[in-house]
């Protein structure tokens, strides 16, 4: 592999210094829409579950995960899997969004309903789109010489990082996201991206592991341990996928309408 060279104190100090900041906002959020509606506490374990996803991002960015991936193509799949599909998991059911209406004055909250009812906004959201865009992407990555431009240069590197965050974002909100989206399609079509998805990334592992139009310039035996973590981690964080939808989907369907009238009302009551 072509990584630039990695573990710099400012690769590291960076990384660290934005996920801390993270954190520390939605601790600050959290207690801001606590003291704005002492009746409806922010419940934690929405908040043990963004923070979940906050350490995650730490382990993927950090060494020895991130020291790894910059030599050793397993270390790239195994700090891909954690930024694309567990982080963005932890991260999209700890509510953020609800979070800020809540924690954000009621002016500031309308507009951010505004961007989020937008066109755009909606369109990148729809679980086809995102669904594209986190796994249909992997192929345009793993199977034509885009993955090696973008891992020789450390603005590749990094946008490689940022794409597989917020599309694993994107299509974790779709499929399970607990924030508010009357537009969200209904459970089945959302298991059936999410099936799509599963499918997806078992061919595209076998044929990884078979040497089958991949184009990774990596030993084979780590291109095939690669497509291993790939095919067996990928197929746990799909099931983790699987389960948040069946957890959220009750509460959802029941009071979909209602959140979505409050939402158009006062934004900060979601």
């Amino acid at each position: 592999m072509h990584h630039p060279a990695g573990g710099s104190p400012l690769e590291i100090l960076l990384p660290a210094l934005a996920l801390l900041a993270c954190a520390v906002g939605y601790v600050l959020l959290a207690r801001r829409a606590r003291r704005r509606n002492p009746v409806r506490a922010w419940n934690r374990w929405r908040g043990a579950g963004f923070l979940a996803g906050l350490v995650l991002l730490s382990v993927a960015l950090l060494p020895p995960v991130a020291s790894l991936a910059h030599r050793d193509f397993r270390g790239h799949m195994a700090q891909h899997l954690l930024i694309g599909m567990y982080a963005p998991l932890a991260l999209v059911l700890g509510a953020p969004v609800t979070l800020l209406l809540r924690a954000l004055p009621a002016p500031r909250a309308r507009r951010l309903t505004a961007f989020l009812h937008s066109r755009p906004a909606r369109f990148l959201a729809h679980p086809v789109v995102a669904l594209l865009l986190s796994t249909g992407s992997l192929a345009v990555l793993y199977f034509t010489p885009l993955f090696n431009i973008a891992a020789a240069h450390p603005a590749g590197h990094w946008l490689l990082h940022a794409h597989f965050l917020v599309s694993g974002c994107l299509f974790a909100h779709a499929v399970a996201g607990p924030d508010p989206d009357p537009r969200r399609l209904g459970v089945r079509g959302r298991l059936i991206c999410l099936g799509c998805a599963i499918a997806a990334h078992s061919v595209m592992a076998q044929l990884m592991y078979g040497g089958f139009w991949v184009d990774v310039h990596a030993p084979i035996p780590e291109v095939q341990g690669g497509a291993e973590i790939m095919y067996y981690g990928g197929d746990i964080a799909e099931l983790l996928l699987a389960a948040a939808l069946v957890a959220t989907w009750r509460p959802e369907r029941r009071t979909r309408s209602a959140a979505t009238a409050a939402a158009t009302r006062d934004p900060a009551r979601v």
